[in-house]
């Protein structure tokens, strides 16, 4: 089999079964596990997939820019923010990720709704200062311009000093083995920092996201609350989460 058709494979696995063990895959195939192994690398240098110890598993879409993410699954996030925002509770406190689901919440709380919404994102802020009953915290640091987010050690200290009834936490890739991952290191430190200063944590995840992996760890499903998305009552990877306890929370 020629290099392009092994990779045609892999890709056509991936679709299907939302992973490639290699060894599996080598032994399927004929082949060494090192070629396996190279055509992954391969492919993950093109974005195709996300390389886990083992083999691969598919790469989130919602990697790109912060521009091009707004045009990304833009139903999907609303359907997911206002479920997110009917979690609010009246004289509540949030603690607001960035990110481009996260400003569709923010949007979607009620011009009547009393709370107070801390995020370490200025485009959040932005987004919430003609708001008439929302208390605004932002919490300063480097600012990671890819998510328009406050990151590093300024930021996470910042967040130490804050606590909040509920956590609305943004992450690019969800899956059942992986967990819930983003694609830069700090910023999945301070995702992990804002999660353990509110009671409750929900993942904000539209459809594109489910069943995907991206670089760098979040959170583990036991340190979440619940998982928010548009994926089909049907999506296996869905499916997969309900087995394993995760409470999911339909934004249909």
């Amino acid at each position: 089999m020629l290099a392009a058709e092994r990779r045609t494979h892999l890709l056509d696995l991936l679709a299907r079964t939302g992973k490639v063990v290699a060894k599996d895959v080598a032994a399927e195939l004929g082949i060494s596990e090192d070629s396996v192994r190279r055509d992954l690398r391969d492919l993950a240098a093109e974005g195709l997939c996300q390389r886990v110890y083992g083999g691969a598993l598919p790469a989130s879409p919602a990697v790109v820019d912060y521009d091009a993410r707004r045009e990304l699954g833009t139903d999907g996030k609303r359907k997911v923010a206002a479920v997110a925002a009917g979690l609010v509770r009246p004289g509540g406190s949030v603690i607001l990720d960035g990110g481009t689901t996260a400003l569709a919440v923010a949007r979607a709380l009620p011009a009547e709704l009393t709370c107070t919404v801390i995020t370490h994102s200025p485009t959040i802020a932005t987004a919430l200062i003609e708001h008439p009953r929302a208390e605004l915290f932002l919490l300063g640091g480097r600012v990671f311009k890819h998510s328009a987010v406050t990151c590093g050690a300024a930021a996470v200290e910042a967040a130490q000093n804050v606590s909040a009834d509920l956590c609305l936490l943004g992450v690019t890739g969800v899956h059942p083995d992986a967990g819930l991952t983003t694609a830069d290191a700090d910023e999945a430190a301070m995702k992990r920092a804002l999660a353990a200063r509110a009671a409750e944590t929900y993942i904000l995840a539209s459809s594109e996201k489910i069943g995907t992996a991206s670089p760098y760890r979040v959170l583990p499903w036991e340190k979440v609350t619940g998982l928010i998305t548009d994926a089909g009552p049907h999506d296996a990877t869905v499916d997969r989460l309900g087995a394993l306890g995760v409470e999911v929370l339909a934004a249909r």
